[in-house]
């Protein structure tokens, strides 16, 4: 007859069936209190909410190129808020409903939504950020909520500069596509530590008309422009930062990102899942997850 799992515990600790019997409670209360204990230790993913939409990008395969990326990496879960229009006025749900962010840990802007200039509508896409929930923004989210001239610089505290001011950046436009060289700015950063220098495939390098005194660059970029007379010059602008809103929200930008090849590389999603945990304030000076925040 083959031995019980009691009786060969029993046995092996010279415990009898008796003396088991009046020791398992506490066996069982320790075992508990020990699972609880590991759960209570794992803290809830971060709740992160990617908005995407709009004209001239393929919102369509990168919104899951990057929830997949970033969920790959971090103890997160991405949801989304997506439209298909390719119009420059999106009709996204987000707007109209300035409450659209309660409940998330961070707002990833990823839409193209030039041609939306109402001042309520901005405002009500700014409030979450107002009120303390972090943003990062994506590529052509630094062309969008666009109030007054594009090209010319804000003036702080007017309807012109609340989409700027909130980005910590202004930006008009940008050149054709051409590989982009990028530079760590500070490689001892957190942001930027351990990861590499790298040139991207044909991408957009956006300009810089202004980076305000709350931003702290983190990215350079630098292209090779051809003129129509076939000479050649280098243009340089900053291509990834962080910004202090009001004293209080934190915010990552990258200007990089226009065709799903990049979105898709290894190295643009390990440094844009650090901006997650930069802007959650989630991340380690070594560039590392919190505990229970990596994969």
């Amino acid at each position: 007859m083959r031995p019980s799992v009691r009786g060969l515990i029993s046995s092996a600790n010279g415990v009898s069936d008796c003396e088991l019997m009046k020791m398992l409670p506490s066996i069982i209360l320790t075992l508990s209190l020990l699972v609880t204990a590991t759960h209570a230790e794992k803290p809830k993913p971060l709740r992160v909410l990617l908005i995407t939409g709009g004209c001239c990008h393929d919102y369509a395969k990168q919104k899951d190129i990057l929830k997949e990326g970033i969920e790959k990496r971090l103890h997160a879960e991405v949801t989304q808020i997506h439209t298909d229009d390719k119009s420059t006025k999106p009709p996204l749900s987000i707007y109209g409903n300035p409450d659209y962010a309660k409940g998330f840990d961070l707002v990833i802007h990823d839409e193209c939504a030039a041609g939306i200039s109402e001042e309520p509508i901005v405002e009500g896409v700014l409030k979450p950020h107002r009120d303390g929930i972090p943003g990062m923004n994506l590529h052509c989210a630094m062309h969008c909520y666009r109030i007054g001239g594009a090209n010319e610089a804000v003036t702080l505290g007017t309807p012109h500069g609340w989409w700027f001011e909130y980005l910590g950046l202004q930006s008009s436009g940008h050149g054709p596509q051409e590989p982009i060289s990028i530079t760590h700015l500070e490689t001892n950063d957190a942001l930027s530590i351990n990861l590499p220098n790298w040139t991207t495939i044909k991408e957009e390098l956006y300009n810089n008309i202004r980076v305000f005194d709350t931003a702290k660059p983190v990215l350079r970029g630098k292209q090779t422009v051809k003129a129509k007379d076939g000479s050649e010059k280098e243009v340089e602008s900053i291509v990834a930062w962080t910004n202090l809103y009001m004293n209080k929200t934190r915010v990552f930008s990258t200007t990089i990102g226009h065709n799903n090849d990049t979105v898709a590389d290894d190295r643009y999603l390990d440094f844009v899942s650090r901006g997650v945990l930069w802007a959650t304030n989630h991340i380690n000076a070594d560039g590392t997850p919190k505990d229970g925040y990596g994969k």
